[in-house]
């Protein structure tokens, strides 16, 4: 069966993760993707290893599907085969600092020039402006999107979410952009230069923030369970701060991570009164509607977290489903990379790896009927320098042993 990318060709010139992880998406989808790696490798090859001298799992999780080659651009005969590289692909994909690919030679009339049609994606920090120069870090996209702001309770400092929204959240904003940019192409003929910011990428997904920002203008955020509103969105714990109110609330035995978040619907509130044993409240005025409700989400959920609070959490799932009640258990990294379900959906995959035998690793979320994914290892650095100079640049093996003894692979 074909894949939705075959034939695509993406020269990977990426490197940590919010490069990778859009190249390692457009590989699932079946482009052939060739990382090119300075000859010491991707820095993340070495960072927060478990295993001595073998490929980190920071490396091994963003490059599956992937081959890797080597080369020192910084020589003359790297640039040449760069050219080459750049000649034969539809995609150049790459997240150095700010300038870095023109200094090298390659800017992007020099890129046309070589290929028309190739499609050139940057991913960058911050857009053009002040912001532009400095350093990007995952927190620091948090911090400057919108992000940190708006997370954590309202008595304490911001906070970082765990979900990777600076880098791998950018990652996905890429790929979007570089499969419209070859749609396009399909009509045009031309590549075209696309630019995400990790600045622009957290700022998208914090839009409902935004949102409340403007609604401010009117008065205070029913929805949130703050007492006080200034003039910008305050940070409000749990709440999910949109039209049905919702909370984690604790469960038995009480580690940190027996929680259930628990959504009120209007449709809810009466069965959701019977199972925490208050059904009284059902028909009392100062409850029984979600306008009485606004104004103490707090008690509320104090008064189902009683109730929840007696129960392990899967029990108190099984009670809520029964009514149909939104609700989701908190889940650990533990019991998600145990979680048969996502397995069975291969969500959660073993890949085999020459190094470590084999490692657990997140599959692909987009499902495709006509393109199905089989996750394969990341590769080796440089394994792949034969199989690609050699076999498709023509070059023969007594240069690329010069090469390798050169430094130039």
């Amino acid at each position: 069966m074909t894949k939705a990318l075959e034939g695509v060709r993406v020269l990977d010139m990426t490197h940590v993760q919010s490069g990778p992880s859009a190249t390692q998406m457009l590989a699932w989808l079946g482009a052939d993707v060739v990382k090119l790696e300075a000859p010491t490798g991707d820095i993340t090859r070495k960072q927060l290893r478990d295993i001595p001298d073998v490929d980190s799992l920071y490396f091994t999780m963003l490059n599956c599907n992937k081959r890797s080659i080597t080369l020192n651009t910084k020589t003359e005969r790297g640039k040449e085969l760069l050219t080459e590289l750049i000649r034969r692909s539809d995609v150049l994909v790459e997240n150095f600092g700010p300038g870095a690919v023109d200094r090298m030679g390659f800017t992007w009339d020099r890129i046309q020039e070589i290929n028309p049609r190739i499609i050139y994606a940057s991913i960058k920090g911050f857009g053009d402006g002040p912001y532009t120069n400095f350093k990007a870090y995952e927190v620091v996209a948090q911090a400057m999107g919108g992000s940190m702001a708006t997370t954590g309770f309202e008595d304490g400092p911001p906070l970082a979410t765990g979900a990777q929204i600076g880098d791998s959240g950018t990652g996905i904003h890429t790929v979007a952009g570089i499969l419209a940019a070859l749609f396009q192409r399909e009509n045009t003929g031309r590549g075209q230069r696309v630019n995400v910011a990790m600045q622009h990428a957290v700022l998208n997904l914090c839009r409902v923030k935004l949102r409340d920002q403007q609604r401010l203008a009117h008065g205070p955020l029913a929805e949130y369970p703050n007492e006080d509103f200034g003039d910008e969105v305050p940070r409000s714990g749990n709440a999910s701060g949109g039209g049905q109110p919702g909370w984690a609330v604790k469960c038995a035995p009480g580690g940190p991570n027996d929680y259930v978040y628990v959504i009120v619907q209007p449709v809810g509130w009466k069965p959701l009164t019977e199972l925490i044993g208050r059904p009284e409240l059902a028909e009392d005025a100062d409850w029984a509607t979600p306008e009485a409700r606004l104004p103490k989400l707090n008690k509320m959920f104090q008064l189902i977290e009683e109730w929840s609070s007696t129960l392990p959490k899967w029990e108190v799932l099984d009670k809520l489903n029964a009514h149909n009640i939104p609700c989701g258990p908190i889940l650990s990294t533990k019991e998600i990379i145990e979680d048969e379900s996502l397995v069975a959906n291969e969500m959660v995959v073993e890949v085999p790896h020459s190094g470590r035998g084999s490692f657990k690793t997140v599959g692909s979320p987009l499902k495709l009927s006509d393109s199905p994914v089989d996750v394969t290892s990341s590769p080796l650095l440089g394994e792949h320098n034969a199989e690609v100079f050699i076999g498709e640049l023509g070059l023969g093996d007594e240069e690329l042993h010069l090469l390798k003894s050169n430094g130039v692979i």
